[in-house]
């Protein structure tokens, strides 16, 4: 009879973590959406706001349908840029 009085207090707390998350992650990609001048949360600015949020990354390690990948390029890919001569 202890696992119902478990499982009645884990609800409740599953939902507020829900809750928090689910805020969380709309604020964010709110955010990017808003710097990038568009109306529309769309699955990139959910990447990018899960992405761009070391705690979120760490917990979220899903693939969003749609929304392409995040550039990243090896530092020892990049290479020095040429110099310019001045004439």
């Amino acid at each position: 009879k202890d696992s119902g009085k478990a499982k009645t207090k884990a609800v409740p707390c599953s939902a507020a973590i829900l809750e928090y998350l689910t805020a969380k992650i709309l604020e964010l990609s709110g955010n990017a959406s808003k710097d990038l001048k568009v109306k529309r949360i769309t699955p990139c600015h959910l990447q990018l706001a899960i992405r761009g949020d070391e705690e979120l990354d760490s917990l979220i390690k899903a693939t969003i349908a749609g929304d392409g990948v995040i550039p990243h390029i090896h530092k020892s890919l990049i290479g020095k840029k040429p110099q310019q001569k001045t004439v």
